[in-house]
């Protein structure tokens, strides 16, 4: 084991947050199934709207649930980097819904894009409340065959566990699918609830949050992919 992966977790860690506790454990998981040790930092989202050191150092980054983040600007900084310069990137719960923002922003040039936790009344909401909250529930999620995520998974049905209220806007889910940033999967109304782009190394979000079913000896696929990204 003398090999050592850096990753950097973008958000206000809470240790009272399973999800922050549970993202940890996914990635020592994961290592351990794989073999290599990883460097767990935590970053802050308020200094990185100035320093993208720590972001620039990593070798893998997560964005981590728990939005609204204290700094939506300092988040989307580093889920630039990450996605420009095909750093291996896994967005989870609200982790997911700020890859989502960053994209509509920086590609589809949607400048005003916006997160309606952060501002309910925006004229152009990416991120909004789900009509039905699926948050508290493990539900079904089908996956489109052929995409990475679904050759991590080795199917295309899964069920998975959710902790958010929030989630892309239907009606610009068509917009982000054929602006690059694909929906690969989906809950039984269609909605979004996975993304990825392909031909970058390893960007997915999803709405879920995997790392809650993650266990030593059985770790998430999604985070042994992520790693596996970066080797």
């Amino acid at each position: 084991m003398d090999r050592s992966l850096r990753v950097a977790v973008i958000g206000d860690r809470d240790p009272r947050f399973p999800s922050h506790l549970a993202t940890e454990d996914a990635l020592r998981h994961a290592a351990a199934y794989l073999g290599i040790r990883v460097d767990i930092r935590w970053l802050a989202t308020e200094p990185l709207e100035s320093d993208l050191a720590e972001v620039k150092a990593a070798d893998v980054l997560w964005c981590a649930p728990g939005s609204p983040y204290r700094s939506l600007r300092g988040a989307l900084a580093a889920l630039r980097h990450g996605r420009e310069h095909s750093v291996p990137t896994l967005g989870t719960c609200g982790g997911c819904q700020h890859m989502i923002i960053e994209y509509a922003r920086h590609v589809l040039g949607y400048e005003d894009a916006q997160h309606a936790e952060y501002d309910p009344y925006a004229s152009t909401l990416f991120v909004s409340e789900l009509t039905c909250s699926p948050a508290g529930k493990t539900m079904p999620v089908t996956l489109v065959p052929g995409t990475r995520v679904a050759a991590l998974y080795g199917r295309t049905e899964v069920d998975e566990e959710y902790y958010c209220n929030f989630g892309l806007d239907p009606s610009r889910q068509e917009t982000l699918h054929d602006g690059g940033f694909s929906v690969i999967g989906v809950d039984g109304d269609g909605e979004a609830r996975v993304l990825e782009i392909p031909g970058h190394p390893y960007y997915v979000a999803t709405l879920f949050v995997p790392q809650t079913r993650s266990r030593p000896g059985a770790p998430h696929p999604l985070v042994v992919g992520l790693l596996r990204a970066a080797l």
